[in-house]
């Protein structure tokens, strides 16, 4: 069953808006980014952690991110829209794709001047692996978030392969990472749905919360 999702005392969104996002576009340079208006979303992580699946599973559209059986197959800032005003944008995962050193700069430049200059980004969601936390990626992605003043939450996915008490002893673990970081975080399981509500719920928050 969908959740109520609030967005503050007055406003709620309909059950199912999550599913009406559409794929937009792919950019692969900063010139070809859309308007900087409006309100969106980034998906940030390695690319073997399940953000394809994750934004499949929090959207309900199971196409709707591309999963590949080879890592770091997105080559692009891929956008997807609610409406013209309302994007999420899944990020390149490039932590274990095979390309030569030159493309890992060019996403990592890119990945760079998205972060710091785009003005209607309002969150980022960094996807992580709950069994291999912490990794050069996801330390890069702290410093770009804490630099940039961006608000962060990470969602540790596949906590289904771990036991609740274990994957607790993880999040603590990540928690003690964070001080200082606007930062949240919570367990999630792109395969059995854990966390989904509450994703979802920062999700809308981010995206339509009016300050």
């Amino acid at each position: 069953m969908d959740g109520e999702f609030v967005i503050n005392s007055e406003q709620k969104l309909a059950n199912g808006w999550y599913s009406r996002l559409e794929f937009k576009l792919g950019v692969a340079s900063i010139k070809q980014l859309p308007d900087d208006s409006g309100s969106e979303v980034a998906f940030a992580g390695r690319s073997n952690v399940g953000k394809s699946s994750v934004i499949n599973k929090m959207t309900n559209r199971r196409g709707l991110a591309r999963i590949s059986k080879s890592p770091g197959r997105t080559r692009e800032l891929n956008y997807f829209s609610y409406d013209e005003n309302t994007h999420i944008v899944d990020l390149p995962g490039y932590g274990y794709a095979k390309v030569n050193t030159e493309m890992r700069d060019i996403w990592a430049k890119l990945l760079e001047s998205y972060l710091r200059e785009r003005q209607s980004l309002r969150g980022v969601f960094l996807i992580i692996d709950i069994r291999h936390p912490m990794g050069k990626f996801d330390q890069m992605m702290l410093n770009y978030c804490q630099t940039c003043e961006l608000p962060l939450h990470i969602l540790l996915n596949k906590s289904d392969k771990l036991s609740k008490n274990a994957g607790n002893k993880v999040m603590a673990g990540v928690r003690r990472e964070l001080t200082g970081i606007d930062a949240s975080l919570q367990l999630f399981s792109a395969l059995k749905g854990i966390g989904l509500d509450e994703a979802r719920q920062k999700l809308a928050d981010w995206l339509y919360h009016s300050e």
